[in-house]
């Protein structure tokens, strides 16, 4: 359904999107990682012909959108990370103003304006001001602002940052309404990777305008398959262990976080009982001591070398 090739955006000579090639199957949802200014938000400015490429190509159905913008942006839909919404008219009134840029009118737009308020759930808000709502409901109006033209294709922008824990839920769930009973595609960026994971079939991880890893998350967990997540709990933190640990050649990875240590280690390296030795040595307690498969919040980290939010 659409296909980036090689695609590219330079500013001053710098890549800022870097030969980036994705694929989207009809009614396929599709996460987009990447820690802040990995790129994300300028190949997604690319994909829906807001901004146009250094080099590459965006294909949406087997047509050019950088030949065809208009004719291709007919079939998708936007909400933007900020949100774009005209603050002293009614939720209704916004609606209508979008919908008449796409050409909407009469009792299709109204009908498609009580459709939209209905799937965000602020259909008893809709002759309230903008201005009145809280950034979560905003957000849900911008969302019901990209589904007024039933887009083949919505492109969603980091829509649940700085929101209220109950509309971000709405959004989620309005969010897999539209991928898994409507069959609406969706291409999904976001900072917090358990929304990934819930909506998500496959995954692209962005960092410095690259395209590092692909797949499923089952795929993607394969990269530290060979080895363990293990976190140790201390009764109080201890920099000395901290820093053998470190020394370790098993040791992939260590986070301190307070009482805690977090370690990706070689599977089977005895870890466990070096960390328990020298423990007793420091004369440090281990409280708590856990292996798991790593996550793929780990796979994230090992692969850019910072966390998702950062």
């Amino acid at each position: 359904m659409l296909e980036t090739t090689e695609l590219e955006k330079r500013y001053k000579g710098k890549a800022v999107v870097d030969k980036v090639n994705l694929y989207l199957n009809e009614g396929e949802s599709i996460g987009l990682l990447g820690p802040n200014g990995a790129g994300k938000s300028t190949t997604i400015s690319m994909i829906s012909s807001l901004l146009k490429p250094t080099s590459g190509e965006v294909h949406l159905y087997g047509k050019s959108m950088i030949k065809n913008p208009s004719d291709l942006r007919k079939m998708i839909g936007v909400v933007p990370q900020d949100i774009a919404l005209y603050e002293d008219l009614s939720a209704f009134e916004n609606l209508q103003f979008f919908g008449r840029l796409y050409q909407l009118g009469g009792i299709e737009l109204k009908e498609k304006i009580e459709e939209t308020l209905q799937i965000v759930g602020l259909t008893d808000r809709k002759k309230e001001l903008v201005k009145t709502f809280s950034g979560g409901m905003k957000r849900r109006i911008n969302i019901a602002a990209a589904l007024l033209h039933n887009p083949k294709l919505v492109i969603m922008d980091e829509p649940t940052v700085g929101i209220d824990p109950q509309s971000r839920n709405h959004i989620l769930e309005t969010v897999r309404l539209l991928n898994q009973e409507k069959g609406m595609a969706v291409l999904y960026t976001s900072h917090y990777m358990e929304e990934v994971e819930q909506l998500c079939d496959r995954m692209y991880i962005m960092d410095h305008g690259k395209v590092i890893a692909s797949g499923t998350k089952t795929e993607l967990q394969q990269i530290l398959s060979e080895e363990d997540k293990i976190l140790i709990q201390l009764n109080a933190p201890c920099k000395e262990l901290v820093h053998e640990l470190k020394q370790l050649e098993s040791v992939k990875e260590l986070e301190e976080e307070e009482n805690q240590i977090k370690l990706i280690t070689q599977r089977n390296s005895g870890i466990l009982m070096q960390s328990v030795i020298a423990a007793e040595r420091l004369n440090v307690q281990i409280v708590d001591i856990r292996v798991n498969s790593p996550s793929l919040e780990d796979v994230f980290l090992h692969l850019t070398g910072r966390t998702l939010r950062d």
